[in-house]
């Protein structure tokens, strides 16, 4: 098998700012595995709050080409098995490799992969779209630029209420909230009695990540439902958040991808709380993966691409929050360009379903 490495700056449609920063450019890492006349596809961006970077990541995946090359074809949960150790220290770098072998692995049997797992798409949640932390008018500018029925605000400043109820005002949609641990417990008590009257849906991380005394009293006495983030990272972390967290939101490049994605989605439903995955802000090639993990979730936040000035390839599709699947097999990404910026196909819709 075949190891192929894609670096790309993604240029942000405009500046992007949570609590703790913020980017007018993402940079991004796609891994390509080819085997049999068949390529799949997965990515994972660089975060500092994650000590990783693009460099990092093609450094770690190069040491793996050796057993890459000899590899056998197998299981994706097989491969995942065989790789994870050596990736221990980067689940970054892990997440690109596992959904490329869950994409080449589905389109060498001629499925999507939500095929290949036997979901049922009829009942997919939509998608939210992410308004980061702004002036007032920037973010309403924002809002009103891509008419959406969910949005997911950021916050963790000094006049958060007042955003929201600015925003309130000029639409109807329903909101989430992502303070990005920028909030104490008494901060979000209170908050949460003042956003449940303004339509908010449910509280993304309030609290910083391992503040697990201030995560038990906030989940016992919130008005709102309270999503972990940054408090679940990896597959034992989901029952650390049981009865300290209403919910997960798991992201795919923090825990090693697809396949520990999945076992996390699993566990978090046996203990019955809410599941949810998001996104990094990828192309359509990580977002791609999200998508067809739709049918296990309650909540996505899978808006990556939108955020963008320009999309590196083609795959799933959102209009108006709702996922439309590539017609093609795998998670049915095609790359629009290579790294140096040449262009790879024509501008199309014909592959969509």
């Amino acid at each position: 098998m075949k190891l192929l490495l894609h670096q790309y700056d993604l240029k942000l449609k405009h500046t992007f700012t949570i609590s703790r920063k913020s980017i007018n450019t993402q940079p991004t890492l796609i891994v390509e595995l080819q085997s049999d006349g068949c390529s799949g596809y997965g990515e994972a961006t660089a975060n500092p709050y994650y000590n990783i970077t693009v460099p990092i990541m093609v450094e770690d995946l190069k040491k793996l080409e050796p057993f890459l090359d000899t590899l056998a074809p197998c299981k994706p949960e097989d491969f995942w098995t065989q790789l994870a150790p050596f990736l221990t220290h980067n689940k970054f770098a892990l997440c690109a490799l596992d959904n490329a072998y869950n994409d080449w692995y589905a389109r060498s049997k001629g499925l999507k992969l939500y095929e290949l797992w036997n979901y049922n798409t009829a009942n997919n949640p939509l998608s939210n779209y992410t308004i980061g932390i702004d002036s007032i008018d920037k973010m309403i500018a924002k809002m009103e630029e891509l008419p959406w029925p969910i949005y997911k605000i950021k916050l963790g400043t000094a006049e958060d209420l007042a955003i929201v109820k600015a925003l309130r005002k000029h639409t109807n949609a329903i909101f989430r909230i992502d303070a990005n641990c920028g909030w104490t417990v008494d901060e979000t008590l209170k908050n949460a009695k003042e956003l449940q009257h303004l339509g908010v849906e449910f509280l993304e991380q309030p609290l910083p990540a391992n503040d697990w005394e201030g995560h038990k009293k906030v989940y016992e006495h919130s008005v709102l439902p309270i999503i972990a983030d940054e408090s679940c990272i990896v597959e034992t972390d989901v029952a650390k958040c049981y009865q300290h967290f209403h919910g997960v939101n798991i992201k795919l490049t923090k825990c090693g991808g697809l396949t520990p994605g999945r076992r996390m989605l699993a566990e978090a439903k046996k203990l019955g709380m809410k599941t949810m995955v998001g996104c990094m802000t990828e192309s359509t090639v990580g977002i791609s993966s999200i998508a067809h993990l739709l049918p296990e979730l309650d909540f996505v936040d899978m808006d990556g691409a939108l955020l963008l000035q320009e999309d590196i390839a083609t795959g799933i599709k959102l209009e108006f929050g709702k996922t439309i699947y590539a017609a093609t097999a795998g998670n049915g990404v095609q790359l629009l360009y290579t790294s140096n910026g040449k262009r790879l196909l024509k501008k199309t819709t014909a592959n969509y379903l």
